[in-house]
């Protein structure tokens, strides 16, 4: 029996230690023998509690410590290895957060997985480097364009990728990231992320409704960015469902969105709202596919600044649409 990958333990006292810092988990053990104390500020992920008796611990500590540490689901039977790359800290992180402490199995779960991301401005090369850095194993970069001088930020593009094919680019930087990514390498996807200026497409969502894809749309607007809804057809509000919604509202809309969507140059992206889209939109991406979270349907999240701190904002189903008679599609 181990500490769960990830916990610290920290003295508080010549007979207490505090193990672990979150409030969710954290817990304090009071009254200890100070030699117990002294051992188990010594202990990582990987030292076997049996192992406190070696470490300078009183007679008999594990065998008294390790149900008080089991009580409070601060232990597994697991080896205390964590998955290898950048993945290594979402699978320490999960062990705390299962039941189970299983998070190097729930990484691994990922590397099954297909992402397709379509726009590769700064959100939408985030959230590909993001996913492929959080162990998802297939990602399907979708944008032609050329890398244009508003694009360059921080840990993306640089003033060298000026003119050379976004989704190229970004093949790089994802394969620099995680060697072992596969990048348009033909698998179908679980989800698609679509990055977009202006208006979401409603031309584009309707496919992707008609033929039962998952997507999560993320739309770049003047002072802010829109991550949501993450759509699964058939279940929960779809994009043409928030545009009657804001036809209701404002009856000009229609003659809005056909200019919103219209083909024109991306404006250059604001660095940190990108930034703060693109992990929402990455956390979004990762709760869909390990299926660990509930799904929240409708919710939309407005990072805006000049604070940058997402809004939430929950939409319904539209009466007009129709778009929950579709079947919710399976294996998704």
């Amino acid at each position: 029996m181990r500490l769960r990958p990830g916990l610290q333990v920290l003295r508080r006292g010549a007979a207490e230690v505090q193990v672990g810092t979150d409030p969710r988990w954290a817990v304090r053990l009071v009254d200890l023998d100070p030699a117990d104390a002294r051992a188990l500020t010594g202990l990582d992920a990987g030292t076997d509690l049996d192992d406190l008796d070696d470490r300078g611990a009183s007679a008999d500590a594990a065998a008294r410590l390790a149900p008080r540490l089991a009580a409070a689901g601060l232990t597994t039977t697991d080896d205390g290895r964590t998955a290898p790359g950048p993945s290594c800290a979402d699978a320490a992180v999960w062990s705390l957060l299962l039941p189970d402490g299983n998070g190097r199995g729930l990484v691994a779960t990922r590397s099954a997985r297909c992402v397709g991301v379509v726009g590769l401005g700064p959100v939408g090369l985030a959230v590909a480097v993001t996913l492929a850095a959080a162990g998802v194993g297939h990602v399907l970069l979708d944008d032609d364009r050329p890398v244009r001088a508003g694009d360059v930020g921080p840990a993306g593009y640089r003033w060298g990728d000026v003119g050379s094919r976004r989704a190229a680019v970004a093949a790089r930087l994802l394969r620099d990231t995680a060697p072992r990514v596969g990048v348009d390498d033909g698998t179908p996807p679980d989800l698609l992320v679509v990055a977009e200026h202006g208006a979401a497409d409603p031309a584009r969502s309707a496919v992707l409704v008609g033929s039962a894809v998952p997507h999560l749309s993320v739309v770049v607007r003047e002072g802010d960015t829109v991550v949501g809804p993450l759509v699964v057809p058939g279940s929960g509000p779809c994009l043409r469902c928030l545009d009657l919604h804001r036809t209701d509202l404002d009856p000009g809309w229609p003659v809005l969105l056909a200019q919103l969507t219209a083909p024109a140059d991306d404006r250059p992206e604001v660095g940190v709202v990108a930034a703060v889209a693109a992990g929402v939109a990455s956390a979004a991406a990762l709760a869909h596919l390990d299926g660990v979270v509930a799904p929240r349907p409708g919710v939309t999240f407005e990072v805006t600044l000049p604070d940058a701190v997402p809004r939430e904002r929950t939409w319904a189903v539209h009466p007009d649409c129709g778009c929950t008679a579709l079947p919710v599609p399976s294996g998704r």
